[in-house]
């Protein structure tokens, strides 16, 4: 039985025939972002019309000072692929890194799409440097810090903070942090920045923001400003070793004997206890996370990580 979406042949359905992606590749993925959600997989058709509404929701999505390993965590989801599924169901009308326009066409397509009637939403991608008024981190002749102000003013619909240096500073605010390099949040002073932390984080955590701010406005947020949706339990109580945790049988090394039948890594720095995110049960493209490929959690989406979680190796 086809499962229907709602839309006629001639938008967005139709669009992602055309590139490739069947019904059943498509419904399975908006399952995956309705499951993370908290809504179940019976909401899949839900997250469907969100995601292919004739109106695509614009999307303004800015680099700061990164690897642009998030963008790339994104881009190299599978199942179906995104570029066949997000980039034609939202109109990212702005990103330095994929978009084909250079130059002045690319800054004329940045205001355009700030400046449009119709609103957007705003995606910060790295970490802001302030040393020297910003100096050391620019793009077209602006300093990040500006770009992001500039966007900022013109009222975007949401902001959302992807990845550990957006959300808490990342490698870059690390010490002794050179750049003076700061997160979104407390660059703007806003408590109201939607931060999708990981390093990089799940792609379906970043989806699954977007869609909640179609259907339902902006989720609710812990402490630390992320969404509690996908961080609001620990990696620890999630994780398929538990019962290894609680039993007391810990791998001594990454060779050992126990190591190889799935033992618990405790003592060789799994973080998870102190982690909160939903790695356990939202697989990186549906298939694997860490500590099932059998290495420790080193707590990349709490704030600060490099310096109050290393040295990853070592039991804490």
């Amino acid at each position: 039985m086809r499962v229907s979406i709602g839309l006629a042949k001639d938008d967005a359905e139709k669009r992602l025939e055309q590139r490739g992606v069947s019904r059943r590749d498509f419904m399975k993925f908006c399952a995956a972002v309705a499951t993370a959600l908290g809504m179940g997989p019976g909401a899949a058709s839900e997250v469907a019309a969100a995601l292919t509404a004739k109106k695509r929701p614009s999307v303004v999505y800015l680099h700061g000072a990164e690897c642009t390993g998030c963008s790339e965590a994104v881009l190299r989801t599978v199942d179906p692929y995104i570029d066949e599924l997000i980039l034609d169901t939202i109109s990212m009308d702005y990103h330095e890194t994929i978009m084909a326009a250079a130059g002045e066409a690319a800054e004329e397509a940045l205001h355009k799409a700030i400046d449009s009637p119709e609103g957007f939403v705003l995606v910060q991608e790295g970490a802001i440097p302030t040393v020297e008024n910003g100096a050391w981190g620019k793009v077209s002749g602006h300093t990040m810090a500006d770009n992001l102000k500039m966007c900022v003013d013109k009222n975007p619909k949401a902001i959302i903070a992807i990845g550990a240096c957006a959300t808490f500073g990342g490698v870059q605010a690390a010490k002794p942090n050179p750049s003076q390099a700061v997160s979104v949040s407390k660059f703007l002073n806003r408590k109201d920045v939607i931060n999708i932390a990981g390093c990089p984080p799940n792609p379906i955590n970043f989806v699954g923001a977007v869609v909640h701010l179609l259907t339902k406005g902006v989720p609710e947020l812990d402490a630390n400003q992320r969404p509690k949706l996908f961080y609001g339990t620990t990696v620890h109580d999630q994780c398929p070793r538990l019962d290894h945790y609680n039993a007391g049988e810990f791998a001594k090394s990454f060779d050992s004997e126990e190591a190889k039948k799935g033992w618990c890594l405790n003592e060789l720095g799994c973080r998870g206890p102190m982690t909160y995110n939903n790695c356990p049960k939202v697989l990186f493209n549906q298939t694997n996370w860490p500590v099932q490929a059998g290495h420790p959690c080193i707590g990349c989406s709490e704030p600060d990580f490099w310096d109050a979680m290393s040295p990853f190796y070592s039991q804490m």
